[in-house]
């Protein structure tokens, strides 16, 4: 470990989940320097100071952002221009892995499994009578809603009732143009975290419960209303393929650095991914940092290999 890199922990951004990259640039920046690393800083990225960021000439750059402007691609674009190491994937897998639609298609076109969906568009909706129509012939109840581009469960909707189908749609619509119809599956909820580049480490699994209909931004960012099962209570032949798809999904989507493989395990098809989180939250309740203490690594440990999977991705 090299205590004299100069490392600038990029958090805030302008997305939805800023409070949550508020809180996760602080834990990772506190971590860095209890670690040992002596020339860490905050930067509070607000999209117009991209240009103050460069100027800074890190020897690498921590990325606690999350969501639009941070996990898609953008940042990781400008660092790739400047010339700047940084966390986690790069500008493609950011943008893929954002775009659950995207992701969708690229887990399907290598036989990965994923719940069943649709896709709208804004341009071809505008008679809503006649989509709530034909959602409800298609798809029934209950059916998930999803805004594709949002994260930490902003702009998902379970629609257990006809009759809140016309307000579901007008709430994803709120977020973006595209609507994203899955199939609801009943099974449990599972994450895989994964860490490292060409010879990724698989933490343990976790099983998660909510107090709440499902694991929604409030469940996640308020002291118990989630629990995490470590490990998950699944059965050995779930377990074994779980990892096995999780694995495969990070190598054929290509992350790196960091990633979180979301899963629902469905009574009968087994596993199956519903999205890939590249910049996953690091906030005293996330699921990356438990998972990691499960096996021995301390928060300490685990950001400051983050920070040698970084520099070793772009040297």
């Amino acid at each position: 470990m090299n205590k004299e890199l100069k490392i600038v922990v990029v958090y805030g951004g302008v997305s939805t989940e800023r409070e949550v990259s508020l809180k996760s640039g602080q834990a990772v920046y506190t971590a860095l320097k209890n670690y040992g690393y002596e020339q860490v800083s905050l930067f509070d990225l607000t999209g117009a100071n991209v240009s103050e960021l460069v100027a800074l000439k890190p020897d690498i750059a921590y990325l606690a952002l999350h969501g639009k402007g941070g996990e898609d691609g953008c940042v990781q674009g400008a660092l790739e221009l400047a010339g700047i190491p940084y966390t986690g994937p790069g500008v493609a897998t950011s943008a893929i892995c954002m775009n659950k639609v995207y992701t969708k298609q690229v887990l399907s076109s290598h036989g990965i499994p994923t719940p069943r969906y649709a896709v709208f568009h804004r341009y071809e909706c505008a008679d809503r009578e006649a989509l709530c129509e034909k959602l409800l012939a298609d798809w029934g109840v209950p059916v998930v809603l999803k805004s594709p581009c949002q994260g930490s469960s902003i702009g998902v909707v379970i629609v257990r009732e006809a009759k809140d189908m016309p307000a579901a749609i007008e709430e994803i619509f709120r977020y973006g143009d595209q609507l994203l119809v899955e199939e609801y599956i009943e099974g449990t909820e599972v994450t895989l975290p994964i860490i490292g580049n060409d010879e990724p480490v698989l933490l343990p699994e976790i099983e998660i419960t909510s107090e709440r209909d499902f694991y929604d931004y409030t469940a996640k960012y308020t002291s118990g209303l989630c629990h995490h099962i470590i490990p998950a209570r699944i059965s050995e032949e779930d377990r074994a393929q779980l990892r096995r798809i999780g694995e495969d999904a990070y190598r054929k989507l290509g992350c790196c650095g960091v990633s979180r493989i979301d899963f629902i395990i469905d009574r009968e098809k087994g596993p199956m991914v519903i999205e890939v989180n590249t910049l996953p939250g690091m906030t005293s309740m996330s699921l990356v940092p438990d998972a990691a203490r499960a096996v021995g690594i301390s928060f300490e440990e685990l950001v400051g290999r983050i920070v040698e999977y970084g520099l070793a991705t772009r040297r």
